[in-house]
């Protein structure tokens, strides 16, 4: 909204670790070995590449706040599940990985979205698309129905997911 000369941008509506879809996180990560990890509100988020109030990644301990979106504790869950062992027992913050991967990344966020009670890829869509994530075809939901077999086949070829689209709860070697 423009008002006298200044922009006022309304509050994005996105799902935040604090709101109670999320107790179910916890659950989902452990199945792969990853620890969630609350920081006390105010507190720096250790491990996070983007900031605050963006999840952070070192080794297996996933930090998060209160005021973490969701989609991002996904995402970065995600990019553990993702990477490859070498730099798994690396990591400290930088996630790292290329174009596939980060493709990959994206695409086992919204089917993981789908496990969570309450939540589900259509409200990961709106989350991804309210945030600002950028797909070519302009939105998060056109992306995975359209766009994103390049995505599903290199998570398939990495046995991350089955051929029905169902994550295998391992790890990328």
């Amino acid at each position: 909204m423009l008002s006298n000369g200044r922009i006022y941008l309304r509050p994005m509506k996105i799902t935040r670790c604090d709101d109670a879809v999320a107790n179910g996180l916890q659950g989902l990560l452990e199945n792969y070995g990853i620890k969630l990890v609350r920081v006390p509100a105010g507190e720096p988020i250790p491990g996070s590449w983007f900031g605050d109030p963006e999840a952070g990644l070192i080794g297996n301990r996933l930090m998060v706040r209160a005021d973490t979106p969701l989609h991002s504790a996904l995402h970065e869950s995600c990019h553990y599940v993702c990477m490859d062992e070498a730099r798994r027992g690396n990591l400290h913050t930088d996630a790292g990985g290329g174009y596939d991967e980060e493709n990959g990344v994206c695409y086992l966020q919204i089917l993981l979205a789908d496990l969570l009670p309450g939540y589900g890829r259509q409200e990961m869509f709106r989350d991804m698309d309210a945030w600002g994530y950028s797909f070519r075809l302009g939105s998060a939901r056109v992306w995975f129905e359209q766009d994103a077999g390049d995505a599903r086949e290199w998570l398939l070829h990495h046995a991350l997911i089955d051929e029905s689209g169902n994550p295998t709860w391992i790890l990328r070697k």
